[in-house]
């Protein structure tokens, strides 16, 4: 809750995507025309019909604390985004990552967004890990999706957080 006593969304529902780029036009649609539980907070926000949705298993193995400690979830903000020459898949993004220099991360999710629609986006990214060359560029960590099949495709959701907090906040 706020301190004038409103309750406050922390974190806003993320963009919602079916399948891919072009495909699945006529169950966004009809997604599109569902009550959405949030009416009063995102009413463009279309809600999945749960029965045909299918997630990944959870994991049997635990990761003990210190291991998930190691783990650095920051706040980003895309400041640019393009699209890999020579490849289908892959975006480059450049972050605002809350320090002096600006953060390369490469992400195979073109096949769900256009570069143009990302920029400007807060999102939430792995900062710690060793860079990795993919097509010749570095890329210095991960973004956070969310991963799912829809009705017999596979749906995709960058985790988008509200554009208030700042670029560095570290998630606990």
């Amino acid at each position: 809750m706020g301190r004038d006593g409103e309750s406050k969304i922390l974190f806003p529902t993320m963009k919602s995507l079916d399948a891919k780029k072009g495909e699945g036009r006529t169950v966004q649609a009809a997604e599109a025309q569902a009550p959405s539980a949030f009416a009063g907070v995102s009413a463009a926000q279309p809600q999945l019909d749960l029965s045909k949705v299918k997630i990944e298993p959870l994991f049997e193995d635990f990761v003990d604390f210190e291991t998930f400690a190691k783990s650095d979830f920051r706040v980003v903000k895309i400041e640019a985004c393009e699209a890999v020459p020579k490849s289908k898949k892959l975006l480059k993004f450049t972050l605002n990552d809350g320090t002096e220099r600006r953060r390369t991360i490469l992400s195979g999710i073109h096949e769900y967004y256009e570069p143009e629609e990302l920029v400007g986006k807060t999102c939430v990214a792995i900062t710690n890990l060793p860079a990795r060359k993919m097509m010749g560029i570095d890329s210095e960590g991960m973004l956070i999706s969310a991963v799912y099949e829809y009705d017999g495709h596979e749906g995709l959701n960058l985790l988008m957080l509200d554009d208030v907090i700042p670029a560095g906040a570290k998630l606990y």
